[in-house]
């Protein structure tokens, strides 16, 4: 992977909490594990949203060749 050096100003008391968490990394890997975790949050509600659109064109009461999503959880828990 390849590095880019950033020159940024941030909040100073976030980054000495963030440092404090663990004070073996470098300020660098807390920009990465920050940037890492902005990017696994976007892209949960990247699928989440893409599974709300699926699940809104084909509603849980809509009939396939296998029958329908709510009639099947229905009988399921009736078991």
């Amino acid at each position: 992977m390849s590095r880019t050096r950033i020159s940024t100003t941030v909040d100073g008391e976030m980054l000495e909490r963030a440092r404090e968490i663990d004070v073996s990394r470098t300020d660098s890997q807390v920009i990465d594990a920050a940037l890492d975790a902005l990017l696994r949050h976007h892209r949960r509600h990247e699928i989440d949203r893409t599974y709300s659109a699926a699940y809104a064109d084909q509603p849980l009461n809509d009939s396939d060749d296998w029958g329908d999503l709510d009639g099947f959880r229905s009988s399921a828990a009736a078991t």
